[in-house]
């Protein structure tokens, strides 16, 4: 992580979370003198302080609901990884005024105190949900991003560079499908899924971590970043959990929940038509005009036609095979296979 250097401090919102703890542990790597985890839940920072033993990381109770707490998380931080949210689709449908405190206001709490503070760059995490949402999940997110590129419009002088990753499923993520498909085949029941023809977009823990990285290297105020990701249908997915455990797949189709989509979207028709090529990564910068539109209508701001989003019905698919060759890279599958039996986790 070329932007960091030996005696950098570094805050994580949510950091007891599944993104937060890879994300410290690459920290402590690179020889940061300080990482400091911001979260709700006091027994999983004992556990992480427990498992890691490490003294740069510092623990600190909190909430980004409140003010106060973040402005004290963040004196004498450089970098701020805001991973701290409210996550499920489902939860967020029935509490939508929930979602709205952690996921919009929090983040503004978070932006606020960074530039308070002279934290040097903040970058939030955001999700494919934000791309036209339907769900109050998706709404909170995009509303996010908006906070984001609002405080970039209207603090072009400031000190602090606030920026955005978004991007689609993480596998083995708290909350995702994966570990859920695992306990169903560990208990001998067929794996739950929603519609088999859903799809969505997959990647690694490491792939995430890898776009927050790169957005630190080359954000500017009010940046978006996308990672180019695979997607595969729900069925196939769950398909490639059972062959990966050597169970039959044979799966119980449950119906869509509560505000869930049958295709997600990682960036829109409108977003790609400003959108900068980084080859694995896209840049959708910020529309930096102000309300005098009609000076940029003389000067002939239009599109370019391009007409369809990137979304997970047409991106690259996977089929079983590949998904279960990529499965077989994360380690959380593997220490479950071993417990299975040692020769399917090689």
């Amino acid at each position: 992580m070329s932007y960091l250097t030996t005696g950098r401090r570094v805050l994580i919102t949510g950091g007891t979370g599944s993104f937060g703890q890879t994300m410290v542990h690459r920290l402590l790597d690179c020889g940061v003198s300080e990482v400091r985890v911001l979260s709700r839940d006091e027994a999983k920072q004992d556990a992480m302080r427990r498992l890691l033993g490490d003294e740069r990381v510092r623990y600190y109770v909190g909430d980004i609901r409140d003010y106060d707490s973040v402005l004290k998380a963040s004196r004498g931080i450089d970098y701020i990884f805001h991973a701290a949210a409210l996550k499920q689709v489902p939860s967020c449908e029935f509490f939508p005024l929930e979602a709205v405190r952690t996921n919009v206001l929090g983040s503004s709490n978070v932006v606020e105190a960074a530039e308070r503070n002279g934290v040097g760059s903040v970058v939030a995490l955001s999700t494919d949900k934000a791309v036209y949402p339907v769900n109050a999940m998706g709404m909170s997110k995009a509303m996010m991003e908006k906070v984001i590129q609002a405080h970039a419009r209207n603090n072009p002088n400031s000190a602090t560079t606030v920026s955005c990753v978004r991007y689609g499923n993480v596998m083995y993520s708290r909350g995702s499908v994966i570990p859920l498909f695992i306990e169903q085949i560990k208990a001998g029941r067929a794996p739950t899924v929603t519609d088999p023809a859903m799809t969505r977009f997959v990647m690694s823990l490491a792939d995430s971590v890898e776009l927050v990285e790169h957005a630190f290297q080359n954000a500017r105020p009010g940046d978006i970043f996308i990672r180019k990701a695979a997607a595969c249908t729900v069925g196939d997915l769950a398909e490639a959990v059972c062959q990966l455990f050597d169970v039959p797949a044979k799966l119980d189709v449950i119906g869509i929940r509560h505000g869930e989509k049958q295709a997600e979207t990682l960036a829109s028709r409108e977003e790609l038509v400003q959108a900068e090529d980084f080859g694995d990564f896209l840049r959708v910068p910020l529309d930096g005009r102000d309300l005098n539109y009609s000076l940029y209508v003389s000067e002939g701001e239009f599109g370019d036609g391009l007409t369809e989003d990137f979304n997970s019905s047409n991106a690259p698919q996977l089929g079983v095979p590949e998904i279960v060759e990529l499965l077989k890279t994360l380690p959380e599958v593997r220490a479950e296979l071993a417990l299975r039996d040692p020769v399917l986790a090689c």
